[in-house]
């Protein structure tokens, strides 16, 4: 069933534009866990990520590949702001519960809005806290819509992975591909995650720890980085 919405508690530090999850501009379903190239990634781990990361930031250019060999939420941004040459602008957003149908939360920009916050953090658009009721965690599967636009150069092969830590541990990945977008374009998604299974264990741990659920958000234009944004997750909201 869905989640009551008195529950519902939204942080956000920033713009809606540099952190909703990318989509495509057809509905598509995917999500799950990453199976491409997954137990490749898993023999290829590095052994010390903070050197890792440092590698991967002074590289030109970083690929799905590079992502997937990463053991735990990363410790800063793999790539600068200016590298969405594309323009990519998110403009709406809303989770629905798909066994109710029931919307969780819905957020938009202001028309005609642009910078939503007067942060002097360059990053801060890029980084998202959520707070969610435990019953989010039962949740079996959710639709994620966005409405966004595309600047006057064309997005070829467009994909998202996402990876969910818990404590440093991978607890959820997903891995959509989202194709060609056409420049100077208003496109609208859903998206549907298949939501992992939980142990009574591991969920009580969740709604204990609040924010030590994370999440980092790789989008690939022609397999090159060119956006990475981070979330924050507590799950005790209406105890």
């Amino acid at each position: 069933s869905g989640i009551n919405a008195e529950y519902w508690h939204y942080y956000i530090t920033n713009n809606l534009r540099e952190e909703l999850d990318v989509m495509s501009t057809e509905k598509k379903k995917g999500g799950g866990f990453l199976a491409r190239k997954a137990k490749k990634a898993e023999s290829e781990k590095v052994p010390d990520q903070t050197d890792y990361e440092k590698k991967l930031r002074n590289k030109d250019s970083v690929s799905v590949d590079d992502i997937l060999k990463l053991t735990r939420i990363t410790e800063d941004y793999l790539c600068p702001i200016s590298a969405n040459t594309y323009k990519i602008d998110f403009t709406k957003f809303k989770i629905r519960d798909m066994e109710s149908g029931g919307v969780l939360f819905e957020i938009a920009k202001p028309e005609g809005g642009s910078e939503m916050s007067l942060s002097s953090d360059p990053n801060a658009g890029r980084y998202v806290r959520y707070e969610f009721p435990p019953e989010f965690l039962k949740l079996k599967q959710i639709g994620a819509t966005v409405e966004f636009t595309i600047g006057e150069k064309p997005v070829n092969s467009f994909r998202m992975v996402e990876r969910h830590y818990f404590k440093d541990q991978v607890i959820k990945s997903f891995d959509f591909d989202f194709g060609f977008c056409m420049p100077s374009s208003l496109n609208t998604c859903e998206h549907i995650y298949d939501l992992p299974s939980l142990s009574q264990d591991l969920m009580r741990e969740m709604v204990q720890n609040p924010f030590q659920t994370k999440s980092d958000s790789f989008y690939f234009v022609d397999g090159k980085l060119v956006m990475h944004n981070k979330a924050d997750y507590a799950y005790n909201a209406g105890m």
